[in-house]
């Protein structure tokens, strides 16, 4: 009887071991079931979370962004190329008062140079009409001032004299009268230097102009020495052309 269930026993046992592979099954039912899990929750779209990714997507892309958006969808631009509109019309009324002006200093220019003509001193003034305005270009020497010396000559005075009333019509213009000299040092004179000698001579046609009753306030008067030449000083010709005195009426706004 004892061997019987001592035999019994160890059979039980052996059979236990024989279905250990349960375990096995069991975990990887688990493990399984835990990944479907997982896949069907991450299948699962959560409502509120759609809604509210939904809500920043149109927010974020909405024509109310941008100004004028809803037109542009509605009418295909064409509220966009209204608003640009004023834009253009602003630069189309600029570029229609700078022609204006540029037509006014052109004619201003033509008188002048009638005047010059008339005195037979066409060749001793110059005009143009450039991005400042309009620059008369008078060469002082044997017109307007002997040489070192700032005190107008007679023939200076008579032509200034004829440019007065033109100048003086154009009363919405400032003038700037500026003295240049060429890059000589001045010597046996009484001014120490090209930058007095400049400055008197630019003074000495500004008190001219107000004397043929141009406005003062209008006159500005300015040495500029030998810094702005409009030739080479290395030639007698160049340097002659470099002492000057520019009558320049600006721009408006300039």
């Amino acid at each position: 009887m004892t061997r019987r269930r001592r035999r019994r026993s160890g059979g039980d046992h052996e059979e236990h071991a024989d279905e250990r592979w349960l375990l096995t099954y069991a975990d990887l039912i688990t493990l399984l079931m835990a990944l479907f899990m997982v896949l069907f929750s991450m299948s699962v779209v959560n409502k509120s979370k759609l809604a509210s990714l939904q809500e920043s997507l149109h927010n974020a892309f909405s024509p109310h962004v941008i100004p004028g958006g809803n037109a542009i969808k509605r009418t295909g631009g064409d509220a966009q190329t209204k608003s640009l509109k004023p834009q253009s019309n602003a630069t189309d009324h600029r570029l229609s008062k700078q022609a204006k002006e540029d037509r006014q200093l052109e004619r201003l220019k033509a008188e002048v140079d009638r005047e010059t003509a008339k005195l037979g001193m066409a060749s001793k003034v110059n005009t143009r009409v450039t991005r400042r305005g309009l620059v008369i270009d008078i060469l002082t020497d044997n017109l307007l001032f002997d040489s070192g010396a700032a005190q107008v000559k007679p023939a200076g005075m008579e032509l200034l004299d004829h440019l007065a009333p033109v100048l003086r019509r154009q009363s919405s213009h400032e003038v700037d009268v500026e003295g240049h000299t060429d890059s000589v040092p001045v010597r046996g004179s009484a001014y120490p230097s090209n930058w007095e000698l400049s400055t008197a001579r630019a003074s000495a046609v500004v008190r001219a102009l107000i004397a043929m009753r141009m406005r003062p306030g209008r006159l500005t008067a300015t040495g500029r020495a030998y810094l702005d030449p409009t030739s080479s000083n290395r030639t007698p010709q160049g340097r002659a052309r470099n002492r000057r005195v520019e009558i320049v009426l600006p721009r408006h706004g300039a």
